[in-house]
């Protein structure tokens, strides 16, 4: 057997409401833990959790806001990639040097998750408008702030990941209002639909 699966796997999300209730009762076989807000920060614990806990696998778990109505709120998903993105130096305010878009690739095998799989941005800030979300659409299906940092610091590690994500608002100027209104109800069925498919079980 790949001594990777007999590790632990590590559950991790943004803050505690995205993992509706398994941050006090965790999986059997898996550690639970949360990752702050936005990229670098998530890297940062992420690797410093990968160090101590020294999982066989990471899922990361939460909400996204998708950037057309393809997708509509209380959508499933699992990310195929993992974009670093910015609309400032995609409409050339700003300069990166290298490339204008970074991607990781899920390294989880996905039919593990019941979930389609697509493009997933992460973007400096939410996006507030919706020429801004037209323009990301071109890249990727949905934006979301921390899933760079968590699947750099996994590819870093050589530690399998993936992410599911529910769908809490469309991109736009009313965005943060649809969040609030939807994330605890979509994250409890993310998890809930997780549970049903036996990616804890079986994972």
């Amino acid at each position: 057997m790949d001594p990777m699966l007999t590790r632990p796997g590590l559950l991790l999300a943004a803050f505690p409401p995205e993992l509706a209730g398994l941050d006090l009762h965790p999986p059997a076989g898996w550690r639970v833990g949360c990752t702050g807000l936005g990229a670098l920060t998530a890297a940062v614990t992420t690797a410093r959790l990968l160090t101590t806990l020294m999982p066989g696998r990471v899922l990361f778990v939460g909400t996204c806001g998708a950037y057309d109505q393809r997708l509509a709120v209380g959508g499933l998903l699992q990310a195929s990639d993992a974009l670093a993105i910015a609309l400032d130096v995609l409409e050339g305010r700003a300069y990166r040097p290298g490339q204008e878009v970074q991607r990781w690739p899920a390294t989880l095998a996905p039919s593990l998750l019941p979930f389609p799989a697509l493009s997933v941005a992460v973007t400096p800030g939410i996006t507030r408008t919706l020429e801004g979300a037209r323009r990301l659409a071109g890249f990727a299906a949905v934006e979301h702030l921390e899933l760079t940092g968590v699947f750099a610091a996994c590819h870093d590690a050589g530690i399998p990941c993936g992410a599911a994500l529910a769908v809490a608002n469309q991109v736009g100027p009313e965005a943060h209002g649809q969040w609030l209104a939807n994330h605890e109800r979509v994250s409890r069925e993310l998890m809930e639909a997780l549970k049903a498919a036996g990616v804890f079980a079986a994972a």
